[in-house]
């Protein structure tokens, strides 16, 4: 796989993601594995009567956690191609020089993410250096396996926000953005994640892309 030619490349790859946040702290029920010789038949408990859900942007560049952003509403192409344009550049401004003229920009397939003007705008402004699906530096599509975001950093999130009941959206928020402090300031602990992207990038191959989180 083209990631590990260079096992200081992780160094340079802004790795982003989406993820919603809810009253109930479960996100999508159909994503997640339980690895278990026996079914534990485990219930959670769901708050129906009010529900509330908010979409948080965020990336994770080597050591560096920035952001995070709330994105308002349902996330569609022109809401995506419009943060792209407006507020990504203001949240890389805290990227230092060095890394950002050398940074590969990374995202999955989401619908969002596929437009022509979506990537054509990605193209221009990281010159070739786009990491998704179907390009030089092709990511494959379904691979939450392989981003820190989507095997540490929301989890590690996750733990903060939901370590109480949440009640209100404004309490919700507040945690996202405490969460989102917390993590930041664990600078090991991010560079560790993005560093362990190599290690996963040669598990991925081994099991011949298919699922190899139960094998680590």
């Amino acid at each position: 796989m083209w990631l590990n030619v260079s096992r200081q490349l992780h160094r340079f790859i802004l790795f982003t993601d989406e993820a919603q946040f809810n009253r109930d702290g479960v996100n999508n029920t159909h994503n997640p594995h339980v690895w278990a010789d026996e079914n534990p038949h485990t219930n959670v408990e769901s708050n129906f009567q009010r529900r509330f859900i908010v979409n948080v942007w965020c990336p994770v560049l080597d050591d560096q956690l920035i952001g995070p952003l709330i994105l308002e509403g349902r996330v569609k192409g022109e809401a995506y191609l419009r943060f792209l344009r407006e507020e990504l550049p203001r949240l890389l401004e805290d990227v230092p020089l060095n890394k950002r003229g050398r940074m590969y920009f990374q995202h999955d397939r989401a619908p969002p993410h596929s437009s022509c003007e979506v990537r054509n705008l990605l193209y221009y402004r990281f010159l070739g250096q786009l990491i998704r699906r179907s390009s030089p530096h092709n990511w494959p599509a379904r691979s939450p396996d392989l981003s820190p975001l989507g095997y540490c950093v929301w989890e590690w999130m996750k733990e903060l926000v939901y370590c109480v009941k949440v009640v209100m959206p404004d309490a919700l928020l507040g945690r996202i953005f405490d969460a989102a402090d917390r993590t930041r300031n664990s600078q090991w602990k991010l560079q560790r994640a993005t560093c362990a992207v190599h290690n996963r990038a040669a598990d991925y191959v081994a099991a011949g892309g298919g699922i190899f989180e139960n094998q680590l």
